[in-house]
């Protein structure tokens, strides 16, 4: 920290259950995920606009998550990373060369890297996701005061991640609370992800449905979605969260650490403040406002991704003209409308569970979302979108889609589709 800084405090956007927060490297100014579950710095889909300078690189292969090979990549050293008060200037980062790892088009804002590790280990670090807040404190500077909504636990590192110790009952006509070793990951969207047969109590679920589940570095992630009983963390249990177990094949290098049983993702942690404390290996929850919201999935089945811009005619309101004497006579008003072209965002079903009610209804992948509920989508954010299709069961939802220059309309309802699966049984 700069100039005897003790504190900073960022903003940040929170983006399909992400951190998104602006940080310049080497002079320029781009926008990273912050990512607990990365050890190394990624930089990504870099135009000529963002373009970066960077020092002493050499060609890399990269392996992550998804079904694919290693990547293309260049790691560069001696890098500067920069924010308000504070600067490092000895980074490495990796850029990455695959053109379809782009998660620009799928949060509907400009992502440029992701960045965990290297920027946790040098403070206490505290995310109030209420708030949408990031506040760095020098190691030194940070006081534990007595906090009755708090609970601090032990982490552990591999690979420059961390990891921690909580329980699992995986049956709701079962008390066993199974002990599992899982990932902080605060960017992983999901609440919860376990790897089957990591522990002989950790097998295929009894009902689920397969679903598209994310995007890592070496490809496309699928596999099953659920829920437990429920998930305890000391004092805290959560009540049915939603649980996914994504395929052996898209995994291979998280089952590299064997101890490994899975992740806590955002869907979990963005219910707390949550203070990371690398230099103690110590994380500390506290109680935000998000804590006993529902957990839910996307029940309509449909994955949305940012198509573009479009050319969208609006009203621009001119001057407002009176005819008449006195108000007792009365006035006539006039209003003089102009028109203005504003370029706005278009939609696209990027995925589309075949099962699911969207499918059934007739929307296909592929198709560009006009409407939805009677609104159009260009004057929406994706968030705001998707948020939709993790409304209640049963809610419905009309829409007007664009295939092949053809506007159809189609409406169905929200359907759960594990609930759905224990009552036909």
């Amino acid at each position: 920290m700069l100039d005897g800084v003790k504190k900073q405090t960022i903003s940040f956007k929170f983006s399909s259950n992400l951190i998104v927060f602006p940080m310049e490297v080497n002079g320029r100014k781009l926008n990273f995920i912050l990512d607990s579950g990365v050890g190394s710095t990624l930089l990504f889909n870099l135009n000529e606009q963002d373009s970066v300078v960077l020092k002493n690189v050499e060609k890399k292969k990269l392996k992550g998550l998804g079904s694919e090979e290693s990547v293309d990549a260049i790691l560069s050293t001696g890098n500067e990373f920069k924010l308000p008060n504070i600067v490092s200037r000895n980074e490495k980062l990796y850029v990455i060369s695959n053109d379809n790892f782009d998660l620009s088009s799928k949060m509907g804002l400009t992502i440029h890297g992701i960045i965990g590790y290297e920027i946790l280990k040098d403070f206490s670090v505290k995310i109030n996701y209420s708030t949408k807040k990031l506040t760095f404190y020098s190691p030194d500077s940070y006081n534990y005061n007595n906090c009755r909504k708090c609970e601090t636990f032990k982490i552990e590192f591999r690979m420059l991640k961390p990891y921690i110790n909580v329980g699992v009952k995986l049956n709701e006509n079962s008390s066993k609370i199974t002990p599992v070793k899982l990932l902080i990951d605060s960017g992983g969207s999901d609440a919860l992800w376990l790897f089957e047969n990591s522990h002989s109590d950790i097998i295929s679920p009894e009902y689920y449905f397969n679903d598209f589940l994310g995007e890592g570095l070496s490809g496309v992630v699928t596999g099953k979605r659920s829920k437990i009983e429920s998930l305890i963390m000391g004092t805290f249990e959560f009540k049915n969260p939603t649980v996914s177990y994504p395929d052996s094949s898209s995994i291979g290098s998280a089952l590299q650490f064997e101890e490994r049983n899975g992740s806590i993702g955002a869907g979990i942690l963005k219910r707390f403040t949550v203070l990371f404390d690398y230099q103690n290996n110590k994380i500390t929850f506290k109680k935000g406002s998000r804590y006993k919201e529902p957990f839910r999935y996307n029940m309509s089945g449909i994955e949305l991704v940012y198509n573009g811009k479009i050319l969208v005619k609006e009203k621009d309101q001119g001057a407002i003209s009176y005819k008449g004497e006195t108000p007792t006579n009365g006035f006539k008003v006039t209003l003089d409308y102009n028109y203005k072209f504003i370029f706005k965002p278009t939609y696209r079903v990027e995925n589309l569970r075949k099962d699911s009610p969207a499918y059934e209804a007739g929307v296909r992948p592929g198709d560009v979302l006009i409407k939805i509920n009677g609104k159009y989508t260009y004057d929406l954010k994706l968030d705001e979108i998707v948020a939709k299709f993790y409304e209640k069961e049963n809610t419905k939802i009309e829409l007007v889609v664009e295939r092949d220059g053809i506007d159809y309309q189609y409406s169905f309802k929200l359907r759960d589709a594990i609930a759905q699966k224990k009552a036909s049984k």
